[in-house]
């Protein structure tokens, strides 16, 4: 009777440990396939902070930002999220003369730059974190 259960648990830690391993190489495999998107020269784009995986909605690891990059829940923004707590049209990047520069869209739960609620318009630098509810993501100016 032993004998059996100490197979039957062994069998079982095993594949649990193989389970393990597969997510650690499917994580690593997304964050490889994120990154290879990305093009060195690219220019500027936002860098999702949170874990993928622990947020409820579809989003991408990154968004490249043209000339003018509106982020909100309609589907005429060019990055739509599905957030409770994003508004319709939330906010807005916008490029002038290679420096860019984030404006909240009068959004309810504000548009936070740096931990700060923005109230007008602000010049992004390299490495400014824009949160907007439960999601935060990196400005990465590559020019």
């Amino acid at each position: 009777m032993y004998n059996i259960l100490s197979v039957i648990f062994k069998y079982i830690f095993i594949i649990i440990i193989y389970m393990f391993i597969f997510s650690i190489i499917r994580l690593i495999y997304l964050d490889i396939k994120g990154i290879s998107r990305l093009k060195d020269g690219d220019g500027a784009y936002l860098k999702l902070i949170n874990k993928k995986d622990s947020l409820p909605f579809k989003i991408d690891e990154h968004y490249i930002i043209e000339e003018n990059l509106k982020l909100g829940r309609k589907g005429d923004n060019d990055i739509i999220i599905k957030d409770p707590f994003v508004s319709k049209t939330h906010f807005n990047i916008i490029k002038d003369e290679n420096q860019y520069f984030l404006k909240d869209l009068n959004s309810s739960n504000g548009t936070f730059l740096n931990g700060e609620r923005l109230l007008d318009v602000v010049k992004l630098t390299n490495g400014d974190r824009i949160r907007i509810g439960n999601i935060e993501f990196l400005f990465v100016n590559r020019e």
